[in-house]
């Protein structure tokens, strides 16, 4: 699982095996430790209804995730679970859950295992 914030946005993308997870019911959860004692921690969970949304809570990035949402995401088009949040003095939380694509092209400097990604749409078949 990644996690990206920028400004007030949340950003998740999920690999197959996470998604799989996901859809199951099932919570996931990863987390980036940063000395003894210092973990930022994130989760994704399916709650029964209401709406998506996320909080901070306890050093942890909480997305919640709502039955219906999942089960539409499973739809092969559907990339992502998108939504805002507000969250006071007229601002928003941007929230977006998606399922993360294999690249098309390497990049310089990272190495990442693409294997259990999605395949990328934009690949072309031999």
């Amino acid at each position: 699982m990644k996690l990206r914030i920028r400004g007030n946005s949340v950003r998740i993308r999920v690999s197959q095996p996470e998604f799989a997870e996901i859809t199951s019911g099932v919570l996931v959860e990863d987390s980036t430790e940063f000395g003894p004692g210092s973990r930022l921690s994130y989760r994704v969970e399916v709650v029964a209804d209401g709406a998506i949304s996320a909080s901070y809570e306890g050093d942890c990035v909480k997305v919640m995730l709502p039955r219906a949402a999942i089960d539409r995401w499973q739809r092969p088009e559907e990339v992502a679970i998108e939504a805002e949040k507000p969250v006071g003095d007229g601002r928003r939380l941007k929230i977006l859950v998606e399922k993360d694509f294999a690249c098309l092209a390497p990049r310089v400097g990272e190495e990442e295992d693409d294997e259990d990604l999605f395949p990328n749409p934009g690949q072309t078949r031999a």
